[in-house]
């Protein structure tokens, strides 16, 4: 490995599959996808986007399970080896640390950061039925106390970055509307407190085809020597609705509002059958990633189709090496 990772661990026991003899694409995915099912739960209408870590001596997660009644919902889980999965039949019931915090209403497409003794947790969370960005940690996935959301409505794809910079915590998001927003770019805000938000920032706007109508981040930015190495959704708006794929770049270590590199074309879209079809045909939905800091393997978990949730696998010296040849920056 060349490219180093910075203040990541070692996870020897992450789920990984060696890249195909004939593939000569830079992500390829698990040969056994979907690793999660949309009927895994009993009440379950689907499960996807959804966040994983390494936890104890295996791996925890926050999901996105909409139920038969199609109530978009936050449940969580446990794994031994990142393939199998317990997922909590009950949705969890937040603590407020704050009473005037409003009922939770709805949560969907989850993040799950460790920073310093924790795991914070940010998703669609809603104000009178209105998205933002909700907030909570938890120290076992068992209890987990919500505080004041970040932002005002309208605002979805909340990722916060796993160390403070500058002093402070960082975030980004994707400022939207009520609906199925027809626009969106990635900004910045930084916080010394995780409840006050400001200093917000331009970061990417859409700019080639596959990712035209909007943009959002993905899983956790990776720390490496070159940069914060994120993944992204860019979503094309074509005669037949939307179709979600994703990419890579790398944003500067003591700016990450400034763009060092940035993918002409996707690393993944939907193109198998379990991408294209289901509730939302034509989406791959990157949430979570794991990161090797020895070898520099990735997983990365997405979610299909708003219907079941798989698992694609790459490299940090192959993203990099690719965006290093393929930067529109």
């Amino acid at each position: 490995m060349k490219v180093q990772v910075i203040n990541g661990t070692a996870i020897p026991h992450m789920p990984w599959q060696d890249k195909p003899a004939d593939c000569k694409d830079v992500i390829w995915r698990y040969s056994q996808n979907p690793i999660i099912a949309r009927d895994h739960l009993a009440m379950s209408n689907s499960i996807f986007n959804s966040a994983v870590v390494p936890f104890a001596d295996g791996f925890a997660g926050v999901f996105r399970v909409d139920d038969k009644a199609r109530n978009m919902e936050l449940h969580a889980g446990f794994s031994k080896d990142g393939l199998h999965w317990d997922i909590c039949e009950e949705r969890i019931d937040f603590c407020k640390t704050n009473p005037d915090i409003q009922d939770f209403q709805y949560g969907y497409d989850p993040r799950v950061c460790f920073i310093e003794d924790r795991y914070y947790v940010t998703w669609c969370n809603a104000i009178d039925w209105k998205p933002t960005i909700g907030c909570a940690y938890t120290f076992d996935f068992k209890t987990f106390y919500q505080f004041e959301n970040a932002f005002l409505p309208f605002n979805r794809n909340g990722v916060l970055f796993p160390r403070k910079i500058g002093g402070h915590y960082m975030m980004l998001s994707r400022p939207s509307d009520n609906g199925h927003t027809p626009f969106g770019d990635i900004y910045i805000s930084q916080s010394p407190d995780l409840v006050f938000w400001g200093k917000h920032r331009y970061v990417m706007s859409p700019k080639m085809c596959w990712e035209s109508t909007k943009i959002g981040a993905g899983p956790i930015p990776i720390e490496t020597d070159r940069g914060w190495l994120i993944f992204y959704h860019g979503v094309l708006t074509s005669c037949n609705g939307f179709v979600y794929s994703f990419s890579a770049a790398l944003l500067d270590l003591d700016e990450p509002w400034k763009t060092l590199k940035r993918g002409r074309e996707y690393l993944l879209s939907p193109q198998q059958p379990y991408e294209c079809v289901g509730d939302v045909p034509n989406v791959v939905f990157p949430c979570a990633s794991l990161v090797d800091a020895d070898t520099g393997r990735i997983a990365i978990y997405y979610g299909c189709a708003d219907t079941c949730t798989s698992l694609c696998f790459t490299t940090v010296d192959d993203v990099i090496d690719w965006l290093d040849s393929h930067s529109q920056v």
